[in-house]
């Protein structure tokens, strides 16, 4: 399996590029083998995913990697 690598567009999703696992609140998990956008602006109606509702609602985000790392 390929590491994936994540990409956030400036005022839309994460583009996420590689295969991985995506895991639910509800530990439900969907295996991803494709490059998938991500909703970053939580408008989407096919959430996870992006629907590109982000270009309607003009969302903007345009953060920055820090060298900073933040644990969660």
């Amino acid at each position: 399996m390929k590491m994936p690598t994540i990409h956030v567009l400036d005022d839309g999703p994460y583009q996420v590029k590689g295969s991985f696992n995506l895991v639910d609140a509800e530990g439900n998990s969907f295996e991803v083998d494709k490059d998938v956008s991500l909703c970053r602006c939580g408008y989407s109606d096919n959430k996870p995913f992006c629907d590109r509702t982000h270009e309607e609602i003009d969302f903007k985000s345009a953060p920055r990697v820090e060298d900073v790392f933040v644990e969660v």
